[in-house]
C-alpha cells in the first residue's frame, strides 16, 4: 500500500473516532487529561495562539505558515503510535503554547511534562530512562525552544524533521510540510499573545476549511503529496467535531457529508484529476453552510461546559 493510501486509511479511522462510548471517555483528548483536572478549563477553553496577522508578506510565505499550522494539528504528521492514539503536535502545544493538563501514561511525570526520549513513541530515541521535561510554550520567548530560529541556519527544520521521523517514528514529511512547520513556529510571536478564549465548534470547522484551502494552494503549486496531507488533516479535524457532537443527529449528518466530500476529493487528488480544485471550492461552500447547524447544537454538545463537566476525570486515589 503506498503512502497516500496509508494516509487515507488512517485518516478514515481517525475521522470516525477511535473511541467507542463503552470503552473510554467520549473525547480522545480526555485520555491524556490529568486526573482531577477541570475538563471545562482544559477542553472548553484554549490559550491565545500568538500568531500575528499575516500582512505585508508574500503569498508564498503565508501559504507556508498555513500549511504548517494545519500539519501541526494533525496526528497523521507524527504517524506510528502517536497517530493511533490521536496525538498531534498540538496535543502537547495547544494553539502552539504548552499544555499544563497533559498527562500521558508512560510519557509524562507531573502534569504538563513529556518524555521526548520515551520508547513508547520512538524506536530511534528511546533511551530507557524516565526523564520527562516541562512542555515548552512555543509562543513564549524564543530561547525556550533552544533552537536557532534564523531561517538561514535551517536548524529549526532539522530539529522538526528529527522530531517527526525519530522522536515519533513518523513518515518523511514533504518538503512543503517541513518548511511550513518551521514557518509556523517562527511566526509565533509573544507580542501577539492575548487572553484565553472559549473553544468553539467554528474553531475546529475553521481548521478543516483552512486545511482544504492549504490543499488548494498545494495543488496550484503542483504538490499533490502536500495536498493529500492537508485534506487528511482536515478530515481528522472533522473527526474531533464528530466526537463533540455525539448524539446530535443533525450536526453529525452534516459532518459526515463533509467527510464524504473530502474522501472524494482525496481520490481526485490522488488520481491527478484536474477537477479537484473545482471540487474544493464547492466543498468549502458546503462546509461554511454547516457552521450555523453546529452553532445551534453547540449548547448540547461537548463544547458546552455542562457536557464537559459531566465527564470530569476522577481525582487520584489516596493512599
Amino acid at each position: 500500500m503506498d503512502r497516500g493510501r496509508r494516509t487515507a486509511a488512517l485518516a478514515f479511522a481517525l475521522a470516525l473516532g477511535s473511541l467507542a462510548a463503552s470503552s473510554g471517555p467520549p473525547l480522545a483528548e480526555m485520555r491524556w487529561l490529568a486526573p482531577g483536572a477541570d475538563p471545562v478549563a482544559a477542553l472548553g477553553w484554549q490559550p491565545s495562539e500568538c500568531l500575528p496577522a499575516m500582512r505585508g508578506g508574500s503569498p508564498e510565505a503565508a501559504q507556508a505558515v498555513y500549511v504548517g499550522r494545519v500539519a501541526f494539528r494533525s496526528p497523521l504528521l507524527l504517524g506510528g503510535q502517536a497517530a493511533r492514539a490521536g496525538i498531534s503536535c498540538e496535543t502537547c502545544h495547544r494553539n502552539g503554547r504548552d499544555n499544563p493538563g497533559f498527562l500521558f501514561p508512560g510519557a509524562s511525570g507531573a502534569p504538563g511534562t513529556a518524555d521526548v526520549t520515551s520508547s513508547l513513541f520512538s524506536s530511534h530515541r528511546g533511551n530507557g530512562v524516565d526523564d520527562p521535561r516541562p512542555i515548552p510554550d512555543l509562543g513564549g520567548p524564543r530561547a525556550m525552544l533552544k533552537v536557532d530560529h534564523d531561517p538561514a541556519s535551517r536548524a529549526l527544520e532539522t530539529f522538526i524533521h528529527g522530531l517527526i521521523t525519530e522522536e515519533f517514528d513518523g513518515p518523511e514529511p514533504t518538503p512543503a510540510v517541513l518548511s511550513g512547520l518551521a514557518a509556523y513556529v517562527r511566526a509565533l510571536d509573544p507580542a501577539a499573545c492575548g487572553p484565553a478564549m472559549p473553544l468553539r465548534a467554528d474553531d475546529y470547522l475553521g481548521d478543516a476549511i483552512s486545511g482544504v484551502i492549504a490543499a488548494d494552494g498545494a495543488l496550484q503549486a503542483g504538490d499533490r503529496g502536500t495536498a493529500l496531507v492537508m485534506v487528511a488533516a482536515a478530515r481528522t479535524r472533522l473527526g474531533r467535531l464528530d466526537e463533540r457532537f455525539a448524539g446530535l443527529p443533525r450536526s453529525l449528518a452534516g459532518l459526515r457529508r463533509a467527510n464524504a466530500g473530502l474522501v472524494r476529493l482525496e481520490a481526485r487528488i490522488r488520481a491527478g484529476d484536474p477537477r479537484a480544485r473545482g471540487a474544493i471550492s464547492g466543498w468549502i461552500r458546503s462546509a461554511e453552510a454547516l457552521s450555523p447547524v453546529l452553532r445551534r447544537d453547540e449548547p448540547r454538545s461537548l463544547f458546552s461546559a455542562e457536557g464537559l463537566a459531566a465527564h470530569a476525570p476522577l481525582p487520584p486515589k489516596g493512599p
